[in-house]
């Protein structure tokens, strides 16, 4: 009678285990064991292995010659199954196998073939085998949680096994799994891409002046890159928060005077110089112009920069048209350039936006839109509903009240968006007892609305911030080790540098 460990590694009880030898285990080795077909546990195999030990072999182990049943061999394990029962499945590699009698396609189906033993070894997985192993004795492919998704589908894939014939319930699942997994896969793909900068240091060999190119782009696109990389980093945020601190006295009446006025236009001038030295810095070093344009932050780079001189040119036009408008006495168009003048200046505030290439909150906070942009788009879509379906409303209930300000549905639009977002400014309220009833639906659809997005936005900004934090800090750690490391020699020089008088004494 056989032992009952021989037979921990069988799925059921009419799988058969050849040579239990060398692939049996005892309880011990059977909770250390692995099951993936490593190359431990895989036997060599060779169609003409043993052939000058054949007698030897013919000794020892009897050959198996069965016409009704076909071993194969997965990853060291040897299975054994019907011929009749791999014929109901003749799509599959097993079932092309059993109906083939060409020995060049049964060769070209398997890894190899053992003579001796009548074995047709495949060099895969032995443990998601046995659930192709049940397929084949029950008709059912199972599924279990704890497979991973894409080796799983590989491995029926190359058996020929499709996963219709699985329960509609682990089906489901298991597709769900899948789904998740790759939209994972390819988060984790673009989270990595906006990591890593859009240009490497490789592209800069053998251009022209591509060493000084290369240095220059470390200096300005890799913060991390030597000190005083990081020390532009930190100027290029200082001076955009100048230039919006400087826009914002502008505003102010007490500074409107002329010092005020010279001491504002002296800061927007070094501020202006600083971020296009930098622009022209990013320029020089770009390997790709065309890639150059495409890029986001360059964009706003360009935009920053491009009001300070446009304001130049419009102030010149200025001083010119009055002179010309003095002479004819057409001083009304004038003004016309005043508001082109403001407009310009106002284009200033995006400055506020190359913060973005420094920040790792605002990146985390553009990647969780970019990623959520449908969930956002749905919220948008669901709150221009309410504010058609409510101002509608509340037009169709107001409007025969004498002084009401719900004379239109347009003019209760607002309203509707001010009651959706819970905000009540209380400019624009209802008078009669079914609109105050309706703008109390209206508020609570609002809180309804906004609190559905607010966990999966959170969620992911979370996540998307903690990754890149983690990376932000693997980096200024390398360079801590960098600035450790020259702290270091530098003090060796100096104790040799002290040490030198001794030995002139």
């Amino acid at each position: 009678m056989r032992q009952q460990w021989t037979r921990r590694a069988s799925l059921s009880a009419s799988l058969k285990i050849g040579d239990h030898r060398g692939h049996c285990r005892t309880p011990e080795e059977e909770e250390s064991y692995i099951p993936f077909a490593q190359d431990s546990l895989v036997r060599q195999w060779n169609s003409m292995q043993n052939v000058a030990d054949s007698n030897q072999e013919k000794s020892q182990t009897p050959i198996q010659r069965n016409k009704y049943l076909l071993n194969i061999n997965v990853g060291g394990k040897l299975f054994q199954i019907a011929y009749k029962v791999l014929a109901r499945y003749p799509i599959t590699r097993l079932g092309k196998l059993a109906l083939s009698t060409d020995p060049v396609k049964k060769l070209q189906l398997c890894d190899d073939y053992l003579v001796q033993k009548n074995e047709y070894f495949f060099d895969r997985d032995p443990s998601i085998f046995h659930y192709i192993f049940h397929f084949y004795r029950s008709g059912v492919l199972w599924v279990m949680d704890e497979m991973c998704p894409s080796n799983f589908v590989e491995e029926i894939e190359y058996w020929g096994i499709h996963l219709k014939y699985s329960q509609s319930c682990c089906r489901i699942l298991f597709e769900e799994k899948r789904d998740e997994l790759s939209e994972y896969l390819k988060i984790e793909k673009e989270l990595e891409a906006e990591l890593e900068p859009l240009e490497s240091g490789a592209q800069f060999d053998g251009k022209f002046l591509g060493r000084f190119r290369k240095m220059v782009w470390n200096l300005i696109e890799n913060p991390y890159s030597s000190v005083p990389a990081k020390i532009i980093a930190v100027m290029s945020s200082f001076f955009v928060l100048i230039s919006i601190v400087g826009m914002t006295l502008s505003t102010v009446e007490e500074m409107k005077n002329k010092t005020g006025k010279m001491w504002m236009e002296q800061m927007e001038m070094v501020c202006a110089i600083f971020f296009t030295s930098e622009y022209l810095m990013r320029l020089i070093s770009s390997s790709s112009f065309k890639n150059f344009l495409r890029a986001a932050f360059n964009a706003i780079d360009l935009v920053a920069i491009l009001p300070f001189y446009i304001q130049i040119l419009f102030e010149n036009l200025d001083d010119g048209d009055m002179q010309y408008h003095e002479e004819l006495h057409k001083v009304e168009n004038v003004s016309k350039l005043g508001k082109v003048l403001k407009l310009i200046k106002l284009m200033r505030i995006f400055r506020i936006l190359k913060l973005a290439r420094h920040s790792t909150g605002l990146r985390a906070f553009s990647f969780t839109m970019r990623q959520c942009y449908q969930q956002v788009c749905c919220l948008l879509l669901f709150i221009a509903m309410g504010v058609f379906t409510f101002s509608a409303l509340i037009h169709s209930v107001e409007h025969d009240v004498p002084g009401t300000d719900f004379t239109s549905i347009p003019c209760a639009w607002w309203w509707a968006a001010v009651s959706l977002s819970t905000v009540g400014y209380g400019d624009t309220v209802p008078d009669t007892i079914l609109g105050r009833m309706v703008a109390f639906v209206c508020i609570s659809f609002g809180i309804i609305l906004n609190g559905m997005p607010i966990s999966i936005l959170y969620n992911k900004f979370s996540d998307y911030y903690a990754k890149l934090k983690a990376h932000e800090m693997s980096q200024s750690l390398q360079l801590s080790r960098r600035i450790r490391l020259k702290k270091r020699v530098l003090q060796k020089f100096s104790e040799c540098w002290r040490a030198e008088p001794r030995y002139y004494h």
